[in-house]
């Protein structure tokens, strides 16, 4: 799998955990439904953390991933769906325990709402692979 992140000189620098563009170059696109706090059981972990519960979808995307035969570094894209954007510091710092460099292009959005009233984030992604 080969990427290339694309910086721009005319855009300001990102402010997260993402890059403005990923150039990739692969056979397979993983296509990863909006992943959110449930566990096994489905039961909503970290019920008003957001932390606890960006830590467990990143979690769920990681075994995704991993029965893919793919880890984060091959994530090209995600979208990510909150209930309060103050809370993107929380967020980010979660995120950047999974992301460690050439970070996927992001947009995150605020929501009203998601599935469960108790869920404050989801996240979906698409990953590239060789």
């Amino acid at each position: 799998m080969k990427k290339k992140i694309i910086v721009s000189e005319k855009l300001s620098p990102p402010l997260g955990i993402y890059s403005e563009a990923v150039l990739g170059e692969g056979k397979r696109l993983l296509f990863i439904s909006g992943m959110t706090a449930r566990d096994r059981e489905g039961k909503v972990v970290g019920k008003g953390d957001m932390r606890a519960q960006t830590r467990q979808v990143m979690e769920n995307i990681k075994a995704v991933l991993d029965q893919a035969g793919a880890t984060f570094d091959h994530i090209v894209k995600v979208t990510v769906f909150i209930t309060d954007m103050s809370k993107f510091k929380e967020i980010h710092e979660v995120r950047a325990e999974y992301f460690k460099r050439d970070y996927p292009a992001s947009t995150m959005v605020q929501v009203s709402g998601l599935v469960s009233p108790e869920m404050l984030i989801e996240i979906e992604a698409v990953a590239l692979l060789d």
